[in-house]
């Protein structure tokens, strides 16, 4: 069978196939993000049975989710050195396995390293170069692609949370662990929907390698060489070290600084009210049931939230605002969980599923966007690799920070108060820093214009001023030094 020809395009076809990378998007966001998810409906199942105490328990949560962020700069390593194919199919078989065997545990340690490390590494394959696919493909409708495809989240939740518990009534946690485990062999699938695609602008890097730092005689020993001794010559180290500079030279970017320093604690906030939203209800006097159904209506809204702020931040109008839609969304998140306390039944807690649900489907699907308007196309699936990965660290520490605070205090209050105000302050970071940069523009464009008043014409090592007044030898000085720069 002939292998597909890669296409050289000057842009992102913005359709055709692209609709295929965003369903297979979509279907990797099920069994990655939506799983992941419902581990909490596990929480009370595993607390019983291993007889520990809530901070315990929530790091089965908490490995899980860190190991896929942690792990999500190899994803994208794997999608850009050998292909985004391979990489998702890898880590199918390294989650289905990771659940498979968390169905035999015999101690939290056990469930630590299966449904933890191992099923979040192959996770952490599968998510970020999936989620990179669709920003190759997409350019004008980048933000309605996304909403579609992150939209699989919230649909996985929906259906996946009832029906985790039925399997959980009617085959015992272990059960459910090892059908969860089946139906994420479907990664593989939607890996075989990811074919490749090939920009001019991914040529700028290699081209650049291929004139800067091989020489033609280097060219032909390479000939003469196996395939593993060019990594041991000088001048492919240099190639090599150069090509890690160009795929991550954006981390110098201030931008992407704050985007970073804001995503800390943006995703410490997060992270502990999906493990805490079910054994809360049931705190509360919420039945089993209807807990779970809480998690189904925060999913199929979250999915309301990708495809309505996707589309409507794709509109002329708010384009250009994009980023601040995203600050809105992660703010109105924080404000949900500091209000989350004081709603103690189950119909003062729809309404709540309500807003959370919307507003984190919302700035999911805008994540990508904004990294992508930050860094460009080009290092989007580096981008997005650093960005998951410092999800990490918040995710490993805050559901235990969470649950040790509730076994001190006895109450949720302190835990989801906690949230709130770290959520809010990571948009708080980045509004001032958006303040910050519009006001120094205002600066330079005020000094701009105060020297166009004062122009300048150099011939011949004379200088002749058009200005509207006398100019002092200070203020040549001053404008000279403006002109060379």
């Amino acid at each position: 069978m002939a292998a597909p020809k890669k296409v050289l395009l000057s842009s992102p076809p913005d359709g055709g196939w692209g609709w295929m990378i965003v369903v297979g998007c979509f279907l990797v966001t099920i069994c990655t993000r939506a799983v992941t998810r419902c581990i909490s409906i596990f929480f009370v199942e595993f607390q019983t049975y291993f007889a520990q105490d809530y901070a315990r328990t929530a790091w089965i949560h908490s490995i899980a989710d860190c190991a896929t962020m942690l792990c999500a700069p190899l994803g994208s390593f794997i999608s850009n050195h050998l292909s985004c194919q391979v990489g998702i199919m890898l880590g199918g078989l390294l989650a289905s396995a990771g659940l498979i065997l968390s169905s035999f545990a015999t101690s939290l340690e056990h469930l630590y390293f299966s449904l933890g490390v191992l099923t979040g590494l192959g996770f952490a394959l599968c998510y970020s170069p999936a989620i990179a696919m669709v920003g190759k493909y997409f350019n004008k409708k980048k933000a309605l692609a996304y909403g579609i495809a992150m939209s699989g989240s919230g649909i996985g939740t929906f259906i996946l949370a009832p029906v985790v518990q039925l399997l959980i009534e009617q085959f015992s946690w272990r059960g459910a662990l090892l059908i969860l485990g089946g139906f994420v062999l479907n990664l593989c699938v939607c890996g075989a929907l990811m074919r490749p695609i090939t920009l001019k602008e991914d040529h700028k890097h290699p081209e650049f390698l291929e004139q800067e730092y091989v020489s033609e005689a280097q060219k032909q020993d390479l000939k003469q060489l196996s395939i593993c001794s060019p990594l041991i010559k000088a001048w492919s180290h240099e190639c090599l070290c150069c090509c890690s500079w160009q795929e991550y030279n954006f981390l110098l970017m201030p931008d992407f600084m704050m985007l970073a320093v804001s995503v800390l604690f943006m995703a410490y906030g997060c992270s502990p009210l999906f493990v805490y939203l079910v054994p809360y209800a049931l705190s509360v006097g919420v039945n089993h049931q209807q807990a779970a159904f809480l998690m189904s209506i925060l999913g199929v809204i979250d999915i309301i939230g990708n495809i309505t702020f996707g589309w409507l931040t794709d509109r002329r109008c708010l384009k250009k605002y994009r980023y601040v839609c995203y600050l809105f969304a992660v703010g109105m998140d924080g404000l949900c969980c500091l209000f989350l306390p004081v709603l103690q039944s189950f119909p003062m807690l729809v309404p709540f599923s309500f807003t959370f649900g919307y507003f984190d489907g919302a700035y999911v699907t805008m994540i990508p966007v904004v990294t992508a308007d930050v860094v460009g196309t080009a290092s989007l699936s580096s981008a997005l690799g650093v960005v998951y990965f410092l999800h990490a660290l918040p995710y490993l520490v805050s559901p235990p920070v969470a649950g040790w605070l509730v076994d001190t205090t006895g109450s949720y209050t302190a835990s989801f108060i906690l949230c709130g105000f770290s959520m809010i302050l990571g948009s708080t970071l980045l509004c001032f820093a958006r303040l910050a940069k519009k006001i120094k523009r205002t600066q330079l464009r005020s000094l701009t214009r105060d020297t166009d008043t004062k122009q300048q014409i150099w011939t011949n090592g004379a200088t002749a001023y058009s200005v509207s007044g006398d100019l002092d030898q200070k203020d040549v000085e001053i404008l000279a030094t403006e002109a060379n720069r």
